[in-house]
């Protein structure tokens, strides 16, 4: 049996005014999700436990299968796995994004979507002026994604995603806890350091926003968890251009597949990421973990359109392909779920629960009509928790 799970990041929302009144999902032209969900069985599964926040992080974790309620020590170090930085008993790792502000104001998440030869020049102008303090390492990742380790840093520490307080006040949010003025003044540091870069400098000329700021946020200590081998008796891969999704993988046991030309983002190559998954299963692999970024991204910008149409390629470049070749290849099954919504209104996560949908050998058909929130929440298979959907769709309870 192949298995194929594929997560379309925070693709589920709410009604949008814009779009008549419709979900994303209910909006766009998604033929191939609507033929899963009417062959298949699905409903709505609580990604989110109650006592953790809606984040990629946890929504991801639990779609793998672990109980974030036990398995979880925060988001930096899973991303930590992805980049290759090995942490030491005594490390914590923060994620370490690019922002851009304006006065007290965080006015964007992403500094514009900076790219990755921009954001990793900046991270080591950083490094060179700031790891002159004892135990402060930076490794640039992706875009504005990065990484800050911290030997013998604070373990008990409250910090706020920049995704979720865009427009809101800088100095409300900052870190707080054990230790909160080291990483407060670490971030107060950057600064000038980000405002007199070159890199800066350009992208000021060019009427672009800058990377004015360094948010710290998502810390923890290395996280161990029980292989998909162990746990379920498979052996498979990842596909996602975002360092926490590669990093659960690996935690869990798969192979990286790397495909040319994945950003994250709205350009992303779906093509290439079916292409590679159908490969791995084709060369011995039975299981897939393929996620796109580009739905959040768009909730995160509040563009509707763009979160139709990130909807509409993956439906067409993605699911599509799949389920045409799994259906050439033998006995097979795929879960398709979001790991959280990312409602357009809000332009962050939020907590209820998302659709879900099973599909393939010996899955029954349930009478779901369609793929969307609204068809989910009239379907007849509802989950308490995310992390039993994989024992749905394996079969096999093997651990927690």
């Amino acid at each position: 049996m192949k298995y194929v799970v594929l997560v379309p990041d925070g693709a589920a929302d709410y009604p949008v005014p814009e779009l008549g009144g419709r979900t994303p999902l209910q909006a766009a032209d998604i033929p191939n999700m609507d033929r899963l969900a009417r062959e298949g069985r699905g409903g709505m599964v609580q990604m989110i436990p109650e006592s953790r926040p809606p984040g990629s992080d946890i929504g991801n974790l639990e779609i793998f299968g672990y109980d974030t309620r036990l398995h979880y020590s925060g988001r930096a170090p899973l991303e930590a796995v992805s980049m290759g930085v090995e942490l030491g008993e005594e490390d914590v790792a923060f994620r370490c994004n690019l922002i851009h502000r304006d006065g007290d104001t965080l006015v964007d998440y992403s500094a514009g979507h900076i790219s990755s030869e921009e954001g990793g020049a900046l991270l080591r102008e950083l490094a060179d002026a700031v790891t002159a303090q004892e135990g402060i390492r930076f490794y640039p990742g992706v875009g504005y994604r990065h990484l800050m380790v911290f030997s013998n840093g604070p373990q008990e520490l409250l910090s706020f995603p920049p995704h979720d307080i865009m427009g809101e006040s800088i100095s409300a949010h900052l870190p707080t806890g054990d230790r909160q003025e080291e990483v407060r003044r670490l971030m107060e540091a950057a600064e000038p350091i980000l405002l007199r870069s070159e890199v800066n400098r350009r992208r000021a000329s060019l009427g672009m926003p800058t990377a004015n700021g360094m948010w710290l946020w998502g810390s923890g200590r290395a996280l161990k968890l029980e292989g998909l081998t162990e746990k379920y008796g498979l052996r498979g891969g990842v596909i996602s251009a975002v360092d926490l999704v590669r990093g659960i993988g690996q935690c869990a046991g798969l192979e990286v597949i790397e495909v040319p030309g994945i950003t994250g983002y709205l350009d992303t190559n779906y093509a290439g990421k079916a292409v590679y998954a159908l490969a791995a299963l084709e060369r011995g692999m039975d299981f897939v973990y393929l996620h796109v970024e580009a739905p959040d991204e768009a909730g995160h910008n509040a563009d509707a359109d763009a979160k139709k149409q990130a909807l509409e390629d993956f439906d067409r470049h993605v699911v599509g392909r799949i389920m045409v070749a799994l259906e050439q290849l033998g006995p097979s099954r795929v879960l398709l779920t979001p790991d959280h919504r990312t409602p357009v209104e809000l332009r962050t996560h939020s907590r209820e629960p998302v659709p879900f949908a099973l599909w393939g050998t010996n899955v029954p058909a349930d009478g779901l009509q369609a793929y969307s929130e609204a068809a989910g929440e009239a379907g007849s298979f509802h989950v308490e928790r995310g992390h039993e959907l994989m024992t749905h769709l394996t079969g096999a309870r093997r651990g927690s």
